[in-house]
């Protein structure tokens, strides 16, 4: 099912059940401005055991200078469901100064399968604040791919995830690149709360001049849960800066929790390393580069994974510049 969120509601008088549920409306000043201002978003919904073939592909887009654009999204995978959901957040070529807001609610029932995959191109003066919440039950499985190699004002963004059943996983992948004038806030929160739930968070960061944050929460609330989170970011430009901030949370004598940080530039010995075998200064740049952002992201099309990996050859080639 795939229709606007205002009328899923009147279609569906279950849907409030819902509505607000995996993200609260007085969170911050964002969700309260949601919740009075919502205008539409998208609601999609697999129903039990539907397994869809082709991903189903939606965009928000912003046409007009210096509009906020406040949406609300519900997506729910029904028990044993399997979907895969891509959007493409943009701006009109001309539009350059706006905001959006996005609110997200995402539910994967019983033995259910969800990707997720945003691919954001942003106006350079464009303030982003998408606010999502993830509600995974037993046996569920949510993969998270989120990607933005554009610049844009001010990125700020922290989703949380709730593994409420037993066996629930989730796994999130990010791949950033911050051009100069650009601030992004980015994260994200894993909540084991069941018995052998697991959790993974993947970011590559780049800083070709711009400032990322880089923020990750790992909670094990209940036994026998494991989780692992990567943060490797990579300072191209000495005006740059990257900040990462791990954070792990054990509340049971037997969750197993990891981390692993590491921000600095390019090694010297590793460009001569690749000079001393044909390559240019450049090339050995742009090859050192492609190798960082190389992250196997899950449940994508190959035509997608494709245009993924010919956008991060072009920044490499490029160095972001």
């Amino acid at each position: 099912e795939i229709m606007s969120s205002s009328d899923a509601l009147k279609c569906h008088p279950w849907l409030v059940d819902y509505w607000w549920k995996a993200v609260a409306p007085d969170a911050d000043k964002y969700t309260a401005r949601a919740a009075l201002h919502q205008e539409h978003g998208y609601f999609i919904r697999a129903l039990p055991n539907a397994k869809v073939d082709y991903p189903v592909q939606a965009c928000l887009y912003i046409g007009q200078d210096g509009v906020i654009q406040d949406v609300h999204n519900v997506i729910i995978v029904e028990e044993g469901a399997e979907l895969n959901v891509i959007t493409g957040c943009a701006t009109d070529p001309k539009v350059k100064k706006g905001m959006h807001v996005g609110i997200s609610e995402f539910f994967v029932k019983k033995g259910g399968k969800l990707t997720f995959t945003m691919i954001h191109q942003w106006g350079e003066e464009v303030a982003v604040r998408p606010r999502s919440g993830v509600i995974v039950e037993e046996g569920g499985l949510y993969l998270s791919n989120y990607i933005c190699l554009k610049q844009v004002k001010n990125l700020q963004m922290y989703p949380s995830v709730k593994l409420t059943g037993k066996n629930a996983v989730a796994r999130l992948n990010s791949i950033l690149v911050a051009p100069p004038g650009s601030h992004m806030d980015v994260g994200g929160r894993r909540l084991l709360e069941a018995p052998e739930t697991r959790g993974e968070i993947i970011a590559r960061t780049i800083s070709t001049g711009g400032v990322i944050i880089n923020r990750g929460h790992l909670a094990g609330q209940a036994p026998h849960t494991k989780a692992h989170l990567e943060c490797h970011g990579l300072l191209l430009s000495p005006g740059g800066l990257i900040h990462a901030i791990p954070e792990l949370e054990a509340r049971t004598d037997n969750a197993e929790l990891s981390h692993e940080a590491a921000v600095g530039k390019i090694a010297p010995e590793e460009i001569e390393y690749l000079m001393a075998r044909g390559l240019s200064e450049d090339e050995a740049t742009a090859t050192i580069v492609r190798g960082f952002l190389n992250v196997n992201i899950e449940g994508l099309p190959d035509s997608l994974a494709k245009e993924i990996e010919k956008a991060v050859n072009e920044f490499s080639l490029n160095k972001g510049c």
